[in-house]
């Protein structure tokens, strides 16, 4: 497989590359914007599954171990020790994909007259040995450059963009369950944050596109307060420090439950393959051939064992946010030793709950205009992959049938429910449908079947003569 470097003057767009080290200045101001953008999707997936299995006790240290192990997970992705990590800056996060899984887990405890505890144990328990899928595959992707083309990464990458967005548009309506959704206020508020971003995005002075996103979320809050579109909520009562204690609520296991989370350990792969491809193209770094290989293979172990840290430390899966891919666009860094920087943010936010209670005061529609850009970016990333493949019958098909289930997926999604639960677990995700669809196509249709492709001018003159 041949390299595949991007043209000398793309790499005027990033202010620090790859292996760049900024000012301390700099550096923690753009890791600052990288922690405000993936701070409520952190610990989203958290405030749900409590919810669901009534860990209202429990939730206070679930939520600092979740943010804890995060940052650990983002120091190693940048640091990429013992090969562990992608060397980039690749936040990591709670991952969404595994709540039904998780709550089915827990809830099946429960019914045999478990205790939270005992919901939790059971739940590490499974999600600890299940990184072990991702941590497995990982050393194998090399073998799968058959799969993981730039057909099938920029569908996949894409489709995460688009599928992405519809949360960014609920955020901007004020977010889930509000009574007066899509308030003038609201969206009002998040298109002063969009328009923020766009102009400053833009801007010649370095200084200004570095501090894009925080300038717009602090603008975007101040506003909104100060009109009255939302207000400074009263925090809740902190514990002053959260340290952590391994298997805190004890171990268990059981097969008949294991199956299903391990799948999505699987299709978290998948996921994380288009993540770290994206980020890769952001960064300016390879996405064919040797480097990359090496590279995302050190990102999805990352990915697993930083699942597998979640597990010991009392919080959920992990995953490489896509959010983040966009922050790097928007400010131009893209220097892993400020992810070093998020990792070291998001372990003292863990550390000391109250800090990380004021960044949630943030309100829904200022979030939805930053989120609306970032997961554009994605979306963009992608497309832009796809551009570089060669666009003959063969690949359209294949990105026809790929969005067509991937989106339909996503604006249906209830209409797997009366299959058998693993078709669900594998179809449930508008990525993980849409990108098997690309995989299976891509193994199945050969490259030499059709051949219709526009031939270029050089090749007409060729023929001629």
């Amino acid at each position: 497989m041949s390299q595949s470097n991007p043209p000398p003057d793309s790499r005027d767009d990033l202010i620090h590359a790859l292996d760049d080290r900024p000012a301390p200045g700099p550096a923690l101001l753009a890791a600052v914007q990288h922690v405000l953008a993936c701070f409520i999707a952190i610990v989203t997936p958290t405030l749900v599954i409590a919810g669901i299995l009534g860990l209202d006790r429990q939730l206070p240290y679930l939520l600092s171990m979740g943010l804890m192990v995060s940052g650990v997970g983002t120091f190693l992705q940048a640091r990429r020790p013992w090969g562990i990590g992608a060397g980039m800056i690749c936040v990591q996060g709670t991952s969404f994909s595994f709540l039904g899984a998780i709550t089915a887990a827990g809830l099946m405890v429960q019914s045999r007259g478990g205790s939270p505890d005992d919901m939790l144990a059971m739940i590490f328990g499974l999600c600890f040995f299940g990184a072990f899928v991702e941590i497995f595959l990982s050393r194998f992707l090399h073998q799968l450059r058959r799969i993981f083309t730039p057909l099938v990464t920029g569908i996949v990458i894409t489709i995460i963009g688009m599928s992405l967005i519809p949360v960014g548009m609920t955020s901007l309506g004020g977010g889930d369950g509000v009574d007066n959704f899509g308030d003038p206020g609201y969206l009002g508020i998040g298109a002063l944050t969009l328009l923020i971003i766009v102009i400053l995005g833009h801007a010649r002075n370095a200084w200004l596109r570095l501090s894009a996103i925080a300038v717009a979320l602090a603008i975007g809050t101040l506003v909104a307060w100060l009109t009255g579109v939302a207000g400074f909520t009263s925090l809740e009562e902190q514990p002053l420090i959260s340290l952590p204690i391994p298997f805190r609520y004890g171990f268990d296991f059981e097969w008949s439950v294991f199956l299903p989370i391990a799948m999505i350990y699987l299709i978290t792969a998948i996921e994380s393959v288009g993540d770290l491809t994206a980020n890769c193209l952001i960064s300016r770094q390879p996405i064919e051939g040797p480097r990359y290989l090496e590279r995302i293979s050190g990102g999805v172990l990352g990915d697993g064992v930083n699942s597998m840290l979640a597990a010991v430390f009392n919080t959920f899966p992990n995953t490489t946010f896509s959010q983040n891919n966009g922050v790097i666009q928007l400010s131009g860094v893209a220097s892993r030793h400020v992810g070093q920087y998020v990792g070291v943010i998001l372990v003292i936010l863990g550390l000391f709950p109250t800090l990380g209670a004021v960044l949630s005061q943030i309100p829904q529609p200022v979030l939805g205009g930053a989120l609306l850009m970032m997961f554009g970016s994605v979306a963009a990333a992608g497309i832009r992959i796809l551009a570089r493949v060669t666009l003959n019958r063969r690949s359209l098909t294949i990105m026809a049938v790929a969005f067509g289930v991937g989106l339909g997926v996503a604006s249906s999604p209830e209409i797997f429910d009366q299959l058998p639960e693993m078709v669900r677990l594998l179809l449930g995700s508008s990525i993980s449908a849409g990108g098997l669809v690309a995989i299976v196509l891509n193994l199945l249709l050969p490259d030499h079947a059709i051949r219709d492709q526009v031939p270029s001018r050089a090749e007409t003159e060729r023929s001629a003569s």
